[in-house]
């Protein structure tokens, strides 16, 4: 190994004994698997029902979910509310999270602009978001953009061919996969990023439609 080059441990080593959603939370923070825990204000762990039939994961925190530590509460949060409530879904029913537990970013004068989570950074974070998962026992794990995907599905998963398409998972009974609410946001196009929310509003009114006949 090159000198100076630390190699982390990822998440495993760091997971209570004993797991609760509660014991995650208050562990996550001493998480040293990747170096994302350096720069980041705090761990973010997921929030909602601790046997929710539904869970929503997406990339990482942004900066809004590193200096508030909840997840989803930026813009690309509320326009998940939005699109939530557009597809019949209650959000307080719904178990949110990351893939990622901490914010990488970089640093344009006073922003912290997000950065996308390098395959190594999702894979050590990867032992958080199993032990949610067989702690929240979802119905439906949807993942929300190609970070999620990653972590859940593999690489083998190709969101913009498979998008929308269930498929049976240790981790659930169905997962599917759509667009992250940010990519929405970051259309230019008015008409094209209208069309974008009414797409990610039909994706989870299919996922609102199989949660009700499977009731």
């Amino acid at each position: 190994m090159p000198k100076g080059l630390v190699k982390f441990p990822g998440a495993a080593q760091f997971l209570p004994d004993h797991r609760t959603l509660r014991t995650l939370r208050r562990a996550v923070n001493e998480c040293r698997g990747c170096e994302l825990y350096r720069y980041a204000t705090q761990a973010v762990l997921g929030e909602g029902p601790a046997r929710a039939r539904l869970m929503l994961v997406g990339e990482q925190p942004g900066n809004e979910e590193d200096t508030q530590g909840h997840p989803f509460v930026g813009p690309a949060g509320k326009l998940l509310d939005s699109t939530l409530s557009d597809a019949g879904i209650d959000r307080d029913e719904v178990y949110v999270t990351n893939a990622v537990k901490h914010f990488k970013f970089e640093e344009r004068g006073k922003r912290r602009l997000h950065k996308k989570p390098r395959m190594s950074e999702i894979k050590a974070c990867q032992p958080w978001l199993e032990a949610e998962a067989a702690l929240v026992r979802p119905e439906i794990i949807v993942c929300l953009g190609a970070t999620a995907v990653q972590s859940i599905l593999g690489s083998r998963y190709k969101l913009t061919e498979q998008r929308g398409k269930f498929i049976e998972h240790p981790w659930a009974k169905l997962v599917t996969a759509t667009i992250h609410p940010s990519a929405v946001l970051r259309t230019p196009e008015a008409a094209a990023r209208h069309e974008e929310y009414r797409r990610l509003v039909a994706d989870l009114s299919k996922v609102n439609e199989v949660l009700k006949h499977a009731a």
